[in-house]
């Protein structure tokens, strides 16, 4: 069933279904019931033939029907009801028969559980008075999107044509009921259906793998939803572009994305051993990588990843040696025709006096072949490893690679950045050229007091719709106030919440980088914060309530709530008049 289909289709396709039985049904109840009123009863006291009316033979037939069996009324019937009736008992059964055996197999047809299945998700969907991202693809990287959000509070509308991922979703233990429909993403009135256009929904994402379904997603976002984020995923260069021109702001591509995170690595360890700390899935913890070493290097398989990694090797003045199946006349690169699963191909490429080794093929159980097999010829090799399905993190954690390239998680990592924290992608463009003991510096201090287990990165902007008791304060000009007056927790001692502010954007002026305490906070401010989730939650409080930030700055706890501050008023009216 489409999934543009009004709600009330539902009834329709019952009622189409259900048509025959139903006409059946009444015929046979109103000729039981005519044939009763017109078949003689036995005599009255007078000698007269009685006859039942229509409304006792309705109300004889209605309860008869049910099974109730309450007798004959309102009198014993003659042999000839008796007759009739048993006639239509049976008539009843085969009917009622009929109509059952067509409701059950109404209940199994696969179009009459659609529209059921889209009804329920409708009903869910403008329930939804939160705000939701729309998942347009369950597959892994979807998933994981799903599960993030769900631990950082979110809520989320999927959309996935497999069943049976679908089925999955439901199979989750989800915090809040996330919504799911089986349907094509790529179809605008699915869209719209799941709430593209409402206006609790804050992003769309495309993940599914056509890439085509992803850029008529885009499309749709564009055109019908033009304020929103749009994430989608690509992995063709042709798809890229056309997103671009049609003005879509974020596209994914994991393969370029990795191969950026490479030649960050190669250029500065810290930075991207920084930018994945951030940029983590909550709940992990992030292994600081060895540092990609220089000289000469061999890969495995030049497809589109193949491709991408021997330009971020090349773009590092550093020598590739390519293995391939197909290899193509190509004198600017050296080829080695064959897999990389097999020692001849492997020591044809100089795997011997080579530092590293990139297993990019499209097979996982290749890719693990190729670098244990190098392994063995060159036990002091630096290994990247394409990982290309989840389900077999168990083989690749084993092996301990130095670099593993997993596109679902990739994904994944630039979505949250930029969907639930907009002020991280503007920070990470900064780590990505900052200078290499900058990077290091910074990463030291915030992994020294927050260790490897990634923080929690949050944004807030001085509104009032973010931070009322602050921007009330500050409209009334009450005091100036510092980021370090801020970053208190309310407790007794107000001791320094653990967070640390990044970044701080004010209209008007450049953006300052790791601001210090002493900086002056002014309405319209946004600032980024990392640090731990209980950092967050305190913060939160003291941007929302007006007595934990007068109880943060200075220290006094006052009373909240009209009667307590009404009998506070009174006691500090009778000590002034002591006075």
């Amino acid at each position: 069933m489409d999934a543009g289909s009004t709600p009330t289709s539902t009834i329709f396709l019952v009622l189409r279904r259900l048509r025959p039985p139903l006409i059946v049904l009444i015929v046979i109840f109103a000729v039981s019931v005519l044939g009763l009123t017109l078949v003689p009863g036995p005599l009255d006291a007078n000698g007269a033939i009685q006859r039942l009316s229509f409304f006792h033979a309705t109300y004889f037939f209605s309860y008869t029907a049910t099974t109730i069996g309450f007798g004959e009324i309102p009198y014993a019937f003659s042999e000839q009801q008796r007759l009739w009736v048993t006639l239509c008992i049976y008539l009843s059964v085969i009917g009622w028969a009929y109509t059952l055996g067509t409701v059950f197999a109404m209940l199994q047809d696969k179009n009459f559980l659609n529209a059921v299945a889209v009804q329920r998700f409708s009903r869910q969907v403008r329930r939804l008075r939160e705000h939701f991202f729309l998942v347009c693809g369950y597959g892994e990287t979807g998933r994981l999107i799903c599960k993030a959000l769900d631990e950082l509070g979110y809520r989320a509308v999927v959309i996935e044509l497999d069943e049976a991922k679908v089925g999955d979703l439901e199979l989750q233990s989800y915090s809040a009921d996330m919504p799911a429909l089986c349907a094509d993403a790529g179809k605008p009135d699915t869209l719209i259906f799941a709430g593209l256009t409402s206006r609790y929904c804050r992003g769309v994402i495309a993940l599914t793998n056509d890439d085509n379904t992803n850029l008529a997603v885009a499309i749709a976002a564009r055109l019908l939803a033009p304020a929103l984020p749009a994430l989608c995923r690509a992995e063709h260069t042709d798809t890229v572009a056309n997103m671009a021109s049609f003005g879509t702001r974020h596209i994914i591509n994991p393969f370029e994305k990795f191969g950026e995170y490479m030649a960050l690595a190669l250029h500065s360890p810290a930075a991207y051993n920084l930018l994945l700390w951030l940029t983590g899935l909550p709940g992990t913890t992030i292994t600081r990588h060895r540092e990609p070493p220089r000289g000469k290097w061999v890969l495995c398989g030049y497809g589109s990843f193949g491709k991408v990694m021997t330009e971020a090797l090349e773009n590092a003045d550093l020598p590739v040696s390519i293995i391939d199946r197909a290899p193509p006349a190509d004198p600017t690169h050296t080829w080695v025709k064959g897999d990389g699963t097999g020692t001849e191909a492997l020591r044809a490429a100089g795997i011997a006096d080579a530092v590293g080794i990139v297993a990019a093929t499209g097979n996982d159980v290749n890719n693990l072949s190729i670098v244990v097999t190098a392994r063995e010829l060159n036990p002091r090799l630096f290994t990247v490893l394409r990982q290309n399905q989840v389900a077999n993190r168990a083989l690749f954690d084993a092996f301990e690679s130095d670099f593993a390239m997993v596109p679902s998680e990739i994904v994944a990592h630039e979505c949250l950045a930029i969907l639930t924290t907009p002020l991280l992608a503007p920070f990470l463009d900064t780590v990505r050229h900052a200078d290499g003991t900058w990077a290091k510096t910074l990463l030291d201090e915030l992994t020294g007091r927050f260790g490897w287990d990634v923080p929690a990165v949050w944004s807030v902007a001085i509104n009032l719709a973010q931070a009322p008791s602050v921007y009330r304060m500050l409209m009334r000009h009450e005091q100036k106030l510092r980021l370090a007056d801020l970053l208190r927790a309310p407790e007794t001692d107000r001791p320094e919440l653990p967070c640390r502010a990044l970044l701080l954007l004010r209209e008007g002026d450049p953006p300052r980088l790791l601001p210090e305490d002493e900086q002056e906070v002014r309405l319209g401010d946004q600032i980024l914060f990392v640090g731990s989730e209980r950092a967050r939650k305190d913060l939160a409080l003291t941007l929302f309530n007006g007595h934990t930030l007068k109880f943060v700055l200075t220290g006094q706890d006052s009373p909240s709530g009209l009667v307590w501050e009404w009998l506070a008023a009174r006691r500090q009216a009778r000590e002034a008049a002591r006075i």
